[in-house]
């Protein structure tokens, strides 16, 4: 079973990667060699010696694929050179691929795998298919044991699975497509022309857009993953929620929050070495996260604002923040900050440079005028219902969910099949000339 779902994880990537697909097996074979050697060295020097190699060979077409053009600007703005652009075309699912090669040699070097991985396990591991293009990131604790001790088909477990590829269909296939229509097609493309009304309801659709993108993805991956027997952690947790920014990277994309934070901030000292060294790695992992997300000065730019809120949440919930009270206006007024710092940042996320993302601020402050909401409304009624129904079914109780969820899994086949068929037919009649791409399949 183990070869022939190693065979579609290939060709996978070869349907999206052509021949750089090759990138792939290369790095598991290389990958899982190296940390071999790793595991045989006889001294605490020489592992680390070949951890430090596994972990640059790992990186290294990363770095070549993704970020060469961002040095060669640097290097140009820097130095008034006129080096020109290499053709690059980064490879779908490298960034994904990549970091889970490097969790898996760092978990052996610290012994929190503590048993043999074979070549053809670890090879499932890295392609399997359902996480190849956007994750979620898995580690091969998670994977690999249910590959050795495989139970009796869990008709639950498939259940949850087809109720999760339903929940994927309806998120990605339909709101978040729809909405990019107007986010990412027209106002991030060009912001100046649009009035301070029209922007600002493109930068709350673009929050409800990426969410509902990614997460849609992460419910599809998890949920196949399911039918084909196997249990993967969960992604998001309602983000949009979230009362501090601390609170919302503990929510959002946690495969890889968590994955900076056990790989990037603990090693960088985590908050063992005092409150200024704790926020110095928070705000240093922060930026690397930014990094992480694209080469460019805007991505580095939003991960430096989340790395300096953190910072400032921290250290104003030693100060004084412990001591507030925590009563519903309290948790209402921290709840809308974070929202709105977190819109605020979407800005220079979803903007191609820093005049679009000034243009975006200067239209939403100078230009903003409630008596466009009902002639917008009315020219994108479908639109408005599609952003709100998001919005407001992000912050439904979750026992609600867990009940919606029940009930799908205990009801009969026939109706699990007509509720598939319902979901394919929206998005077949919601769905535009083209199927709008995932937004994090570019990182």
């Amino acid at each position: 079973m183990m070869t022939y779902v190693i065979l579609f994880g290939l060709l996978v990537a070869y349907k999206a990667n052509g021949w750089l697909m090759a990138l792939l097996p290369a790095t598991a074979l290389i990958s899982w060699g190296l940390t071999d050697l790793m595991k045989k060295a006889r001294t605490k020097a020489w592992k680390r010696f070949w951890l430090i190699v596994v972990v640059l060979v790992d990186l290294a077409p990363l770095i070549y694929f993704k970020y060469t053009n961002f040095f060669i600007s640097i290097f140009n703005d820097a130095f008034a050179t006129n080096f020109s652009p290499l053709s690059i075309i980064l490879p779908v699912g490298i960034s994904f691929y990549t970091f889970q090669a490097i969790s898996y040699s760092v978990d052996t070097y610290k012994q929190k795998i503590t048993y043999d991985v074979s070549l053809l396990e670890y090879c499932f591991y890295i392609t399997f298919f359902p996480l190849l293009f956007a994750g979620p990131i898995t580690r091969t604790d998670t994977l690999v044991p249910q590959l050795r001790y495989k139970s009796p088909i869990d008709g639950k477990l498939v259940n949850l699975g087809l109720w999760l590829i339903i929940l994927g269909l309806l998120k990605k296939g339909i709101v978040a497509d729809y909405l990019a229509q107007y986010t990412t097609n027209m106002i991030f493309d060009n912001p100046a022309d649009y009035s301070g009304f029209e922007v600002a309801m493109g930068v709350f659709g673009y929050a409800m857009q990426i969410y509902c993108d990614f997460s849609g993805y992460s419910d599809l991956s998890i949920g196949l993953a399911a039918i084909m027997g196997f249990r993967l952690l969960p992604n998001f947790n309602f983000p949009y929620k979230s009362r501090s920014v601390t609170e919302f990277w503990r929510r959002w994309h946690i495969s890889l929050s968590t994955w900076f934070r056990d790989y990037v901030y603990i090693p960088l000292g985590g908050n063992r070495k005092g409150k200024c060294r704790t926020y110095l790695n928070n705000f240093i992992t922060m930026l690397v996260a930014g990094l992480w997300h694209g080469s460019t000065w805007m991505f580095i730019i939003w991960g430096a604002l989340h790395g300096a809120a953190l910072v400032i949440h921290k250290f104003c919930k030693s100060l004084f923040l412990d001591k507030i009270k925590d009563n519903i206006p309290v948790k209402f007024f921290s709840w809308l900050i974070t929202f709105v710092f977190v819109l605020v940042t979407w800005i220079f996320f979803a903007s191609k440079n820093m005049d679009d993302a000034c243009v975006v601020f200067s239209k939403i402050g100078t230009d903003f005028d409630w008596a466009y909401l009902v002639p917008f409304v009315g020219a994108r009624t479908m639109w408005t219902v599609f952003a709100l129904l998001a919005f407001i079914l992000h912050f439904t109780p979750y026992k609600w969910n867990e009940k919606i969820k029940e009930y799908f899994v205990k009801s009969p086949w026939i109706v699990k099949l007509l509720l598939f068929a319902l979901a394919v037919q929206l998005v077949i009649n919601f769905s535009q000339d083209s199927v709008q791409p995932l937004i994090y399949a570019q990182f």
